[in-house]
């Protein structure tokens, strides 16, 4: 019988064969080797070398001068709301986990959870998925006591968050109010309502899943997959939602509101799937590409590339300073925070 997943977490299920067991019995085994503690201070220190690197790397590619001269074009009042509103993202994005707490049903504080999800979402738009949403993840999450199963959940439901709310928003912007598409794509209106009628049908398809399916859990290449309730899926959708629409109206201001509102949503939407196909870490060029080719007829192009640097250092690089440094202190604290929690049992995910 699955659990609940919107009330109370409940005691956790007995596993197939085993599994839980097994694994914590191999782990426990593995840091009983006299080679262990300087093979984690030497994973450690590698982890570290590779976000040095990665860090340095980006910034190398940043032109600051140009950072600098966009930024003194636009006044302060819409500077100031361009920060309160990637604020108000970050907050909102920092709640994914707090929902995935809900679902695996671990006893992490909501401070410590929202600071986590924080500082892996600031290095996942920076550095990619791999460095920020999930290394980082594992080795906050790890060092504050979660079982890697759990993790694995918290991560997994934390990524669909964002690509089921991307997929029902993305699919009736794209039906309803696409952008216009230069006539050099190999792509029409037509095809993109299509693809927009495609993804809508796969975020309502998710909703109907877990609201009318009896089998709870569902089972797929060995893995056991809890289905959440229709109520925390909405919930969802709507935080999901919310924040693209929070990240779409960073750039709206910072285009001094020239450009339609629900274009600029859509044309983010396109940017952040070119984004992930082009897998370049922060995405760098393909934003700009993407914003040019479809505003540049609407406005001239160094205006938007203006905008799209500005958007840049509240979006990416004044919250990469502030995660570097919460994560150095959070790296720290870790144990303090983690003494009286107990490790959460592996589950099967």
């Amino acid at each position: 019988m699955a659990r609940p997943i919107s009330g109370a977490a409940p005691p956790p299920r007995p596993t197939p064969a085993g599994a839980a067991s097994k694994q914590s019995g191999f782990f426990s085994r593995l840091t009983t080797k006299p080679w262990w503690p300087r093979l984690k201070l030497g994973t450690t220190l590698v982890f570290f070398a590779l976000v040095g690197w990665l860090l340095t790397t980006q910034a190398r590619q940043i032109d600051w001068g140009e950072v600098v001269a966009a930024l003194q074009t636009y006044p302060a009042t819409s500077l100031g709301l361009a920060v309160a509103l990637a604020a108000a993202s970050f907050t909102l994005y920092s709640c994914y986990d707090l929902l995935s707490r809900r679902y695996t049903g671990h006893t992490l504080s909501t401070p410590t959870v929202m600071t986590v999800t924080f500082i892996s979402y600031v290095f996942n738009l920076n550095l990619g998925s791999l460095v920020g949403g999930i290394a980082f993840r594992y080795r906050l999450y790890s060092r504050l006591g979660l079982a890697p199963g759990v993790i694995t959940r918290i991560t997994t439901f934390s990524m669909l968050t964002n690509w089921v709310s991307y997929l029902l928003l993305g699919g009736l912007i794209f039906v309803a109010l696409p952008p216009p598409l230069p006539e050099q794509w190999p792509i029409t209106t037509l095809h993109l309502r299509l693809i927009g009628a495609l993804l809508a049908a796969v975020g309502v398809g998710y909703l109907a899943l877990c609201a009318l399916s009896r089998q709870r859990t569902l089972h797929w290449r060995g893995h056991a997959i809890d289905l959440p309730s229709i109520r925390l899926a909405l919930v969802q959708i709507a935080v999901g939602a919310g924040n693209w629409l929070l990240m779409s109206g960073i750039i709206y201001v910072l285009l001094q509101q020239r450009i339609e509102f629900t274009t600029v949503v859509s044309v983010l939407l396109l940017a952040a799937v070119a984004g992930v196909i082009a897998h370049i870490p922060a995405g760098l060029g393909v934003l700009e590409a993407v914003f040019v080719a479809l505003l540049a007829h609407r406005m001239p192009q160094p205006e938007i590339l203006a905008a799209l640097v500005a958007y840049r250092v509240v979006y990416y690089l004044g919250p990469l300073v502030i995660a570097a440094l919460v994560y150095l202190v959070t790296e720290a604290r870790a144990k303090k925070l983690a003494r009286g929690v107990a490790p959460e049992p592996a589950r099967q995910s």
